[in-house]
């Protein structure tokens, strides 16, 4: 079987990888929207040759990063970037876009599911819910509904660690333990730098899952 993984190169999406790999094919599918941390490409390079992806294709969406105007602080490059969740780190409907694209390349694959890394910490975004992604799920099987009815298209599953119940210290343990050190080379920053900041609510995410996983952390942050 087939899964399109959306892939960022971060904790998240590398061991949602490594979670399915067992019983898919993994296709790869990373986006470049605008965002601040240019770093995420080279890691999500990175890890796809270390997993053997079947295919792995980088999508230019820069023209988003003037549709999104000054609505978050990932894009707009006048935002401070906050330590702890607010709401101007969310991206307006960013997984609907991604899903949709990946859905798309899913179906002229005739791939049976879409993932991405959304996990039970993520809450406070409302397109890393499940019954978010079941209802995007619903609607672009009826976009393709007589595709699938004439037997010309498979239908497809959106999954994440979140639907099954997984938390992110639960897919660091999976990850490490088939990447060893290697998993420090993962990407989560939010900031264009370097090395991670350490500072914004991502790399703070990322210190806690290492806590709470009992990894000891060798990630090199600017400030710990």
């Amino acid at each position: 079987m087939k899964a399109i993984v959306v892939f960022s190169g971060g904790i998240d999406s590398v061991c949602t990888a490594i979670y399915l790999r067992k019983r898919y094919d993994i296709y790869g599918i990373t986006f470049s929207y605008g965002q601040k941390a240019d770093q995420e490409l080279n890691a999500a390079k990175h890890f796809s040759k270390i997993l053997k992806f079947r295919e792995h294709k980088i999508i230019d969406m820069e023209f988003m990063k003037e549709l999104y105007e000054k609505t978050n602080a990932l894009t707009y490059s006048k935002m401070n970037i906050p330590s702890k969740f607010d709401y101007s780190i969310v991206v307006p409907i960013r997984n609907a876009v991604f899903l949709s694209i990946a859905s798309a390349w899913a179906f002229s694959k005739n791939a049976n599911l879409v993932a991405y890394g959304a996990h039970k910490d993520d809450q406070s975004y409302p397109d890393c819910r499940p019954k978010f992604s079941k209802l995007l799920a619903d609607a672009l099987n009826e976009g393709e509904i007589d595709g699938i009815r004439k037997g010309l298209r498979k239908k497809i599953g959106i999954w994440s660690p979140f639907v099954g119940g997984l938390s992110k210290s639960n897919l660091l343990k999976i990850g490490h333990g088939l990447l060893g050190d290697d998993i420090f080379k993962t990407w989560s920053c939010y900031s264009q730098s370097k090395i991670h900041c350490g500072k914004c609510e991502s790399c703070n995410n990322r210190k806690l899952a290492f806590r709470q996983a009992g990894i000891i952390d060798r990630t090199r942050y600017k400030f710990s």
